[in-house]
């Protein structure tokens, strides 16, 4: 029998993985992201994009990354955006998805799209539940030992292994709390690495992965490993038929984006801020998304104007929801010396 990670990596990644088959459109056939919901979400990141161009100077090329881009919807809407109201940005913007599984259908031409991210970025580089889908492995303690889980693919059953390598036994002593006997948790050492290496593909910038997560003193005694398909939450039953999906330990993502920060520029990368951590309930208002219902004086003067702001609202409402997206953490990393993370909150 495979570890959780291994299993995990067949199922989505795999050659007949769940993200990579193409046909039915994936992930948005199965939920809802934040990336998905359109423009309110658009702006904010188009906002944030605005407020880092302003302190990198302008640069001639200005990079968005969409790390885990799916159906390319984030990229889609920011590029009607900035085709309506920012031609100046638009000549200098370079949008860039990055995903596994084909490039979509209808995706704009200026969008590139690419099985890696591109190096050397500058700008900012997004990742929407990109993290929370990075395969991560299961311990289980026996005793004085501390073992990796093995599932059956086919089953979903689930039996110990061998015994935890020294690098993921470090990583649980350090950020999940003593395990009982019997007790599991949820291996987070690999989601870190990935975070770095997205993080080292950025010259200059910020980093900004937004997903469900939860810090050292709320880790999960009974887990959050599960499954998804057509908008319900299933066995996770790691067979190719269903997204499977586990909370992101985010305190040890941003541990490991700062060390990575400080070493991806060089000496310029050196002097980088920490890493900012906030719910989206909070960042979305201070990146101009309202959820706000717009006058219904507007009702008389521009129908469909108010039909779309009063759907905007909606959305922006979903967006911010405490006990849903809203809850999502978001981790901001700055990358070089010259990025003032104060201000692109403000």
């Amino acid at each position: 029998m495979p570890t959780w990670r291994e299993a995990i990596t067949t199922a989505l990644y795999g050659s007949h993985g769940f993200y990579v088959t193409g046909g039915t459109p994936v992930p948005a056939a199965h939920f809802r992201t934040s990336a998905q919901s359109g423009a309110p979400f658009a702006r904010a990141v188009l906002e944030l994009l605005h407020r880092v161009d302003r302190q990198l100077g302008h640069p001639d090329r200005l990079d968005l990354v969409d790390l885990g881009a799916g159906g390319g919807e984030l990229l889609t809407a920011v590029h009607q955006l900035t085709g309506t109201t920012d031609g100046p940005l638009a000549a200098r913007l370079r949008l860039t998805g990055v995903d596994l599984a084909p490039r979509p259908a209808g995706l704009p031409h200026p969008v590139g799209w690419r099985t890696a991210p591109p190096t050397e970025a500058c700008g900012v580089l997004v990742a929407t539940e990109w993290l929370d889908n990075v395969p991560l492995d299961l311990a289980v303690r026996h005793g004085d030992d501390l073992h990796y889980v093995l599932v059956d693919p086919a089953t979903g059953a689930q039996r110990p292994g061998g015994v935890l390598a020294d690098a993921d036994a470090a990583w649980l002593a350090r950020w999940w709390p003593p395990l009982a006997d019997g007790a599991s948790a949820e291996l987070g050492r690999s989601r870190d690495e990935a975070w770095a290496a997205a993080v080292r593909t950025l010259r200059r910038g910020v980093a900004v992965a937004v997903d469900y997560g939860h810090r050292y003193a709320e880790r999960p005694a009974t887990g959050t490993l599960t499954g998804f398909r057509a908008g319900r939450s299933v066995a996770p039953v790691p067979d190719g038929s269903c997204d499977i999906t586990a909370h992101v330990a985010i305190d040890s993502v941003a541990a490991a984006g700062a060390t990575a920060a400080a070493g991806a520029g060089g000496a310029a990368a050196a002097g980088a801020a920490p890493p900012v951590l906030r719910r989206q309930r909070d960042v979305l208002p201070a990146l101009g998304v309202s959820g706000g219902r717009p006058p219904l004086a507007l009702a008389g003067t521009d129908p469909r104007g108010y039909l779309a702001a009063l759907s905007a609202a909606g959305t922006a409402t979903e967006l911010t929801d405490p006990y849903g997206l809203g809850g999502h953490w978001w981790l901001i990393q700055p990358v070089g010396a010259d990025i003032d993370t104060g201000s692109l909150l403000a």
